[in-house]
């Protein structure tokens, strides 16, 4: 592991930038029979907005906590809620979502 200068720490830390941390949560009608189909339609949308450039990250979170999935976007907290509003599986009440604005280093790829 590379051990970074206070230099290079500050010439890394200026580039850092706003994102949007969004936390997915069940909403109200999780488990209506109608729900996997739902959450069919919010990944299919997810992978539009990674498309886009918009979706800089997405996670499902895997163990039996509340916590359903993590996303990181581009855009302003205020985009971010237009946007998740609009998501079919939140719109129906199979999702809810908490929007929390956030800053980091661009450039992060999951291994």
């Amino acid at each position: 592991m590379k051990t970074f200068t206070d230099d290079e720490m500050n010439q890394l830390m200026i580039t850092a930038r706003p994102y949007s941390l969004v936390i997915l949560k069940p909403g109200p009608n999780s488990f209506d029979n109608t729900a996997p189909s739902l959450i069919w339609e919010h990944a299919r949308r997810n992978l539009g907005l990674r498309d886009a450039g918009v979706l800089a990250a997405t996670l499902v979170v895997l163990d039996d906590s509340e916590l359903w999935g993590i996303r990181v976007l581009t855009g302003t907290v205020d985009d971010t809620v237009a946007l998740l509003n609009d998501d079919p599986a939140v719109a129906a009440g199979v999702l809810t979502f908490e929007v929390h604005p956030c800053r980091g280093l661009g450039g992060h790829l999951l291994p």
